[in-house]
């Protein structure tokens, strides 16, 4: 089977992570999300977790440099020898030409979901805080409440999950991600997706897509 290089691509908040988790499962290759990486470096108390702490939490984001540093360390696991999945990497087109130095891509998700949705999403995702398994209390609810329904810990909402924080994170991407569509569209690997409905739907849709591509 060819190497299954796939971004999710989308504005925060569109359900990048929980559909990059299932994917992970289903064909088994990494899913590797750039926030879950520097949110480990702020767990750890490294130099690059306190600048991303203080940025964070104001709705920002590292500079360049440093997450592609962090990039590059991740793709030289040996889980990554036969693909992985990107979510919220790269975010401006200076990411997206330094990354394809390094591997790039060969399918690109864009996920298409209107603001207020997102904006509902976000303020009542959940998050496991051992495995980062991503819930939703509305839509996509544990077993247990409270309780990640694959390792049992905690469901904690991340301190950046706040209307203010991700309208700010909003504005940011329609300035710096939002090109990154049109970028990966003259490639000829980027396909559109309605996000907007129930995750199973969403997966489904992109499952197809996947495998139309692995058959080619």
């Amino acid at each position: 089977m060819k190497a299954l290089k796939v971004l999710m691509l989308g504005p925060p908040g569109a359900g990048k992570g929980v559909i990059s988790q299932r994917l992970q499962d289903k064909y088994k290759i990494p899913q590797i999300s750039t926030g879950d990486l520097i949110r480990e470096e702020i767990d750890k108390k490294t130099e690059i977790g306190k600048i991303a702490d203080n940025l964070i939490n104001k709705g920002n984001f590292l500079p360049d440099d440093l997450t592609l540093k962090i990039v590059k360390k991740r793709l030289n696991e040996k889980d990554c020898k036969n693909g992985f999945i990107f979510d919220g990497f790269p975010r401006n087109l200076r990411q997206a030409r330094e990354f394809e130095k390094i591997s790039g891509f060969n399918l690109v998700i864009n996920l298409i979901v209107p603001e207020r949705t997102i904006i509902e999403r976000v303020c009542t995702r959940r998050v496991c805080e051992n495995c980062k398994r991503i819930y939703n209390i509305l839509t996509l609810k544990p077993k247990r409440k409270g309780i990640c329904d694959l390792c049992q810990g905690r469901l904690i909402q991340r301190k950046d999950d706040t209307e203010e924080v991700m309208k700010k994170r909003l504005e940011v991407y329609k300035r710096e991600t939002f090109p990154l569509i049109e970028f990966y569209r003259k490639k000829g690997m980027l396909v559109d997706i309605n996000g907007k409905g129930s995750v199973e739907e969403v997966f489904n849709k992109v499952v197809k897509i996947i495998n139309s591509f692995l058959k080619t």
